[in-house]
Parts: structure tokens; sequence; C-alpha cells
């Protein structure tokens, strides 16, 4: 009997015991301990970003390596576009021969017999005929080798003399003026001049003589 009294006691007391606020509710101390702000959440209840100039940098950087290279390839593609050519006196041009070397009348004049008709890079770029005179003088005139109709490059036909167009068959006499469709105008017409020893081009804005006509290249 006693010894069932005694376990009984035993039973209530570790009842007692598991029901106790202390054992179920945390302590003042922890809670505290629970609920104490960090520094990291300190920072940012103060409005302060962590490692922001960090950031600032390395956005810096990201800015100036895209830059670089988009600048390059804009200043690429507006080269390309560019007319070439080195500028003369008056807005011409000096002509390039196809190694790209400006050409001389000198060395034109030496290495290109009378009536010969030749290609050069001439305004704008465009593929553009030298003409040397029968008493062995370069033309005071120049013409533009661009097919009128379509764009093609126009060859020089020795055997016809004339400028016969491979793509579609338009036809041009000697001076360029077009004899034969469906190209609608004769090729263009540009100034040559080879006083400084160098041949310069310069758009030709005077009538065509050819036809009587405003150029229509202008």
């Amino acid at each position: 009997m006693f010894r069932q009294i005694l376990l009984a006691a035993c039973t209530l007391a570790a009842a007692s015991g598991y029901a106790s606020p202390r054992a179920v509710a945390p302590s003042r101390s922890a809670l505290a301990t629970t609920h104490r702000a960090t520094p990291l959440m300190a920072a940012a209840d103060d409005g302060f970003v962590p490692d922001m100039e960090r950031r600032v940098i390395m956005n810096a950087l990201l800015v100036g390596a895209t830059a670089v290279p988009g600048l390059w390839l804009a200043g690429g593609y507006a080269y390309f576009f560019a007319p070439p050519g080195s500028a003369a006196g008056g807005g011409g041009v000096t002509a390039h021969d196809a190694l790209g070397d400006d050409v001389t009348v000198e060395k034109w004049l030496a290495t290109h017999p009378a009536g010969d008709r030749k290609l050069v890079e001439g305004l704008k770029g465009d593929a553009t005929y030298l003409i040397v005179t029968p008493d062995k003088k370069i033309e005071t005139y120049a013409l533009n080798a661009v097919c009128t109709h379509l764009g093609c490059v126009v060859p020089w036909n020795a055997a016809q003399q004339k400028f016969i167009c491979p793509c579609h068959g338009s036809q041009y006499d000697s001076t360029g003026k077009v004899v034969r469709g469906p190209a609608p105008l004769s090729l263009a017409l540009a100034h040559v001049n080879g006083d400084s020893g160098k041949v310069v081009l310069s758009t030709w804005t005077e009538t065509d003589f050819r036809t009587g006509l405003a150029p229509w290249w202008k």
C-alpha cells in the first residue's frame, strides 16, 4: 500500500513538471536572445545595402568593357561607308590603282598606250575609266564604270570600240554615251586634273557635253 502511494506521488510530480511554465514557455532571456537584431538586419533597417561600392565599381567596369568594342564597331561601320581616296584641292580625290597607290600622270602614260581605257578607283570609291588620248595625254574627263541600269561594272570592248554591259547588254560609245538599253542614262562623268603630277578626280557639275543636258549624277 505504501508503495502504491509513493508511485502515485511520483507520477503526479512528473506530470506537474511537464506542465510547468518553465518547461513549456521560453524564458525572457531566451526571447531576448531570439529577437535580438543581427548586424545585417540592423544595416538593412538603416537603408544601407552591403557592398554597394563594390557593385558600382563592377557596373562601371561592365559598361566600359562593352562600350569600347561598341565604339570600335561603330567607327569601323562609319569608315566602311565613308568615301575612300585621299582629298585633294577643289574637293577632288586622288585616283588609286589596283594596288591602292596614287595614280601619277607620268607613270600612267608610261604604261598605257594611246586609246587605252583602264580602271582606277575614283570618286566615292567607284570603278572609273581613265582615257589616254591619241596624242598620249590623259583625257580631261573620266567615266564612271557603273552601268546606269542595275549597277554592273561595264567593261571596254576594244574590238567594237564600245562599253558593253555583261549583265543585260546595255551599250555605251567611246565617250560613255548610252547607245543601247536597257540602261536609261549615259555613264557619269568626272573631271580629271593632273597639274600636281597626280591624277585628281572631281565631280562634273557642268552640262553633259554628250547630251547637252544637265548632269543626272549631281
